[in-house]
């Protein structure tokens, strides 16, 4: 049987998670946030980054801030996994406090890591989060787990770009067109010539680049959207028309295929 438990920070980019599935499978999306895990029991298989990978009870699962992955259990018994979303700018603000100044964002090059300290760091700053410890505890533990997952298991820097190649350019113009209006109907051939490129060199360069297609892209920007409205409380029907979806029940089958749970769900662990 699937189930889940949400928290969210009231005042900061700051979210956790609790889950088992069996049947669920995630769709292909990314989150705005860093996003680390464990896997409790069972098996998590996924794609990331091109590869597929399974995260086994006691792994790590560690996802850079816009990274597509899906997601689903391995066998018929299902996982069983906790993880926490973290605002790029909250890690920002830990790596520097630790260092005494600047620190640079960290890049975790693999999403599977096998480490008992991250995964025992990761139990305990969730468990924290959805049990109500003290304010004072939780920035404890995020500051523990935050600087061992960025001295142990990250590789380097943060990468400036996900585009690589001559049509970065390009990819990234027409990202930005869909970011600045995400409501739009955009047609292929708007979008080709906001990006000076074919309608083809741009879909290919642009799933090489950001790990979905364009219109997957433009979806995942107006669930964020999506998000942001139902953390103040929106009611949902009119959510899903200030986000462009065509009605409450579209918005919730890619709300449930996306994050694992209902719009309703997910506001009320936002409110409450």
């Amino acid at each position: 049987m699937d189930w889940s438990r949400y928290w969210r920070s009231a005042d900061r980019p700051l979210e956790a998670m609790h889950a088992h599935f069996e049947r669920h499978a995630y769709h292909r999306h990314s989150h705005e946030t860093y996003s680390f895990g464990v896997t409790e029991d069972g098996y998590q298989a996924f794609r990331c980054r091109g590869g597929a990978h399974t995260s086994a009870t006691g792994m790590v699962i560690a996802f850079n801030p816009d990274d597509p992955h899906d997601g689903h259990a391995a066998d018929d018994l299902g996982f069983t996994y906790r993880i926490v979303h973290i605002g790029p700018e909250l890690v920002s603000g830990v790596l520097a406090d630790i260092a005494g100044g600047t620190a640079a964002l960290p890049l975790f090059d693999s999403p599977v890591v096998t480490d008992p300290v991250l995964a025992r760091n990761l139990r305990g700053l969730h468990a924290a989060l959805l049990g109500g410890a003290s304010a004072l505890r939780r920035d404890e533990l995020l500051t523990a787990t935050v600087g061992a997952m960025s001295a142990r298991a990250a590789t380097r820097g943060v990468r400036a770009t996900s585009a690589t190649g001559p049509l970065t350019g390009t990819v990234e113009r027409a990202r930005r067109r869909l970011q600045e209006s995400y409501l739009d109907d955009v047609g292929a051939d708007a979008l080709a010539e906001a990006a000076g490129c074919s309608r083809f060199a741009l879909y290919r360069g642009f799933r090489r680049a950001y790990g979905m297609a364009p219109s997957d892209y433009q979806r995942q920007l107006r669930l964020r959207a999506a998000r942001r409205m139902l953390a103040r409380g929106g009611a949902i029907g009119d959510v899903a028309a200030a986000t462009g979806f065509a009605d409450q029940s579209h918005l919730t089958r890619w709300f449930v295929r996306c994050y694992g749970m209902t719009p309703g769900n997910y506001r009320s662990a936002a409110t409450g």
